[in-house]
C-alpha cells in the first residue's frame, strides 16, 4: 500500500466512522474550530462538548470575548482544567480584533503569532478551518504514524520535527484532501490505534502497519501512567478557583483558608494562581484576573 493509498484508506474509513462533532460541521467557521482545538488539549471530547457549546453561545465571535473581562473567561471555563487556556483564548480574541478585524487569519505565520496559539493549534486551524495542507500532529497522530510507518509501539513524549516530516509525507498533494487525511489520521489514533488497546482488526491501515507486521512489540521501559490528581496542587488550585468563580466580589483570605487544610500547600497553590495571572490580590482578598472588584464583604 503506497502512501497515497494509505491516505485514501484512512479517508474512506473516516467518511464512514468519524464521530459527529459540532466543530466538524461544514461551514462552522474558524473561530469555533480554534476554540475547540484549545479546549481539546489534554481534555476528553465528552468534557469539551458542553463547555464548547456554552462558550460559543456566549461569545460566538472573537469580538464578543475581547469585549468581556478575563475574569469572565475564567468563569466560563469552569472545571474544564488547565484554566490558563481561558486566559490565552481571551488574549487571542483581543489580538484577533486588534490585528485582523475580529477574523481568524488564514496564514500559518499569522496564526502562530497569536497569543496562546502554538504549532499544533495553528496547523489544526489552518487545515480544519481553511482546508490547507499542513501536518497536524497530536499524540494520536504521532502514535499512528510511529506504528504504521516506523514499526514503533509509541512515538515518545513530545512532537519532534521528524514527526511533522513523517506525517506530511503521508498527505495527499491536494490541500482540501490533505486536510481530510489529517482529520482521518487523528480520528484513527483516537478511536482505533489507541495507546493501551489498539483494535488492529478494525484498522483500515492494518495491511500496511509495520508495527502489526512485526508482531506488535511492546514499548521499552515502563508504560506511562495518567497523572495523579487527588491531593495534588492542581486539585487545590481547582478548589480555590471554584470559590473565586462563584464569588461576586473579592474573596477574603480567611474564606479561602477553608478550602484546604494544609496551609503550606494551599499557599503554594494560591501563589501559583497569582503567578499564572489567573488571580489578583486586592488588599487581603483575591479576585479573578481582570475583574472589576466590588467592595469586600
Amino acid at each position: 500500500m503506497s502512501t497515497t493509498q494509505l491516505a485514501a484508506e484512512a479517508i474512506r474509513w473516516y467518511d464512514e466512522n468519524a464521530r459527529d462533532l459540532p466543530w466538524r460541521e461544514p461551514g462552522i467557521g474558524a473561530w469555533p474550530i480554534l476554540v475547540s482545538e484549545v479546549m481539546l488539549q489534554q481534555t476528553p471530547v465528552v468534557r469539551v462538548l458542553p463547555a464548547w457549546r456554552s462558550w460559543l453561545n456566549r461569545w460566538p465571535t472573537p469580538a464578543g470575548l475581547a469585549a468581556d473581562t478575563p475574569a469572565e473567561a475564567i468563569r466560563m471555563w469552569g472545571r474544564l482544567g488547565y484554566p490558563r487556556r481561558a486566559l490565552r483564548l481571551h488574549e487571542c480574541a483581543v489580538a484577533l480584533v486588534r490585528r485582523h478585524g475580529g477574523e481568524v487569519p488564514t496564514g500559518l505565520a499569522e496564526l502562530l503569532a497569536l497569543p496562546g496559539v502554538g504549532e499544533y493549534t495553528a496547523r489544526a486551524v489552518a487545515a480544519f478551518a481553511h482546508g490547507q495542507r499542513h501536518p497536524v500532529v497530536d499524540t494520536n497522530v504521532r502514535r499512528l504514524v510511529a506504528r504504521v510507518v516506523a514499526g514503533e509501539p509509541d512515538a515518545g513524549p513530545s512532537t519532534r520535527p521528524a514527526d511533522l516530516v513523517a506525517t506530511e509525507a503521508l498527505l495527499p498533494a491536494e490541500p482540501a484532501r490533505a486536510a481530510r487525511a489529517s482529520a482521518a489520521f487523528m480520528e484513527l489514533g483516537a478511536l482505533v490505534c489507541t495507546a493501551r488497546a489498539p483494535r488492529c482488526v478494525d484498522c483500515p491501515l492494518a495491511a500496511r502497519c509495520a508495527w502489526r507486521l512485526s508482531g506488535r512489540t511492546a514499548p521499552p521501559g515502563p508504560t506511562r501512567r495518567p497523572q495523579r490528581y487527588a491531593g495534588t496542587d492542581r486539585q487545590v488550585r481547582g478548589r480555590l478557583l471554584a470559590v473565586l468563580r462563584e464569588a461576586t466580589g473579592p474573596v477574603p483570605r480567611e474564606r479561602l483558608d477553608l478550602v484546604w487544610a494544609d496551609d503550606l500547600q494551599r499557599s503554594r497553590a494560591l501563589a501559583g494562581l497569582i503567578e499564572d495571572g489567573l488571580v489578583e490580590m486586592v488588599d487581603d482578598a483575591c479576585v479573578l484576573a481582570g475583574e472589576q472588584p466590588a467592595a469586600a464583604p
